[in-house]
């Protein structure tokens, strides 16, 4: 995969400028032409009353109008100053599956975690896990919490044999070809019973495509989940990119998303490149 069409999400939200400034840095890095997708709850958040609704809707409209018109300034702005190829979009349409559709035709997708501190930043019910689990193209989502201060340098694969694992590492090979650490990690639940270690094959596979990698095994044990120990490692060994594969069953996701990607997506502090 080639990374030459990229796509940010952008809304109202105080993380949408670093979200934007990042993208903007990847896409120079690839040379990528990058589009930023405007897409906002449109949900009520007031009570319509009997009397006076009207009113309260056409300034509802009208900030919502004025919002936009400063996202577009802002997004456009960035992309000139930064002299990057961009496009501005702002679809109608139910925010998911319009998401969907326009992420569709992006090499690779740049998202925000839900800041539940910022009202702003919610956009739907599983917002992120609807779009990575339905929209076929893997994203790189960025944590709320923190700056990203570097990208890519020192890397985690979490590896399991899965197909969405597969998938999410071959998705993350433009991405993670310049990287100085790449660490192919296997989470048992019981310690090894003797044999090579996974990860010796994916690590030959990635020295072919010209990335070095060392591997490490690791078992669970009793009371802490793979995906608490995964968010260990990342703070262990310094990571600033996990690539994992997203599990689940896409549209009803709310009740069978994968308890690790679930676990990550709620408590990450890096960025994580997922794939389904």
């Amino acid at each position: 995969m080639t990374c030459k069409t990229l796509l940010v999400h952008l809304d109202d939200s105080t993380h949408s400028a670093a979200r934007t400034q990042f993208a903007l840095d990847l896409a120079r890095r690839h040379e990528a032409h990058l589009i930023g997708l405007y897409v906002v709850c449109r949900e009520l958040t007031q009570p319509l009353f009997l009397h006076g609704e009207s009113g309260w809707a056409e300034a509802r409209e009208a900030q919502l109008s004025s919002n936009l018109n400063d996202a577009r300034a802002r997004f456009l702005a960035a992309g000139e100053l930064a002299g990057a190829s961009v496009e501005w979009r702002a679809p109608a349409g139910a925010t998911v599956d319009t998401t969907v559709l326009h992420a569709r035709h992006a090499d690779l997708l740049i998202l925000g975690q839900y800041d539940p501190h910022d009202p702003s930043s919610y956009i739907a019910r599983h917002f992120v896990e609807d779009v990575v689990m339905s929209s076929g193209r893997p994203a790189i989502v960025l944590p709320y919490a923190g700056e990203v201060r570097s990208f890519a340098e020192s890397v985690l694969i979490a590896w399991d044999g899965s197909r969405e694992s597969a998938r999410s590492m071959a998705d993350a090979l433009p991405v993670i070809k310049r990287a100085k650490f790449v660490t192919v990690m296997t989470v048992r639940r019981h310690p090894s019973s003797g044999g090579e270690p996974a990860g010796i094959s994916v690590a030959a596979w990635l020295a072919r495509h010209g990335i070095q990698a060392g591997f490490a095994d690791s078992a669970t044990t009793d009371g802490v989940s793979t995906g608490a120990l995964l968010l260990n490692m990342l703070t262990d060994l310094h990571v600033d990119l996990l690539v994992m594969g997203a599990y689940g069953h896409a549209r009803v996701q709310e009740r069978l998303l994968g308890g690790v990607t679930r676990t990550v997506l709620e408590s990450m502090t890096v960025p994580v490149l997922i794939s389904h």
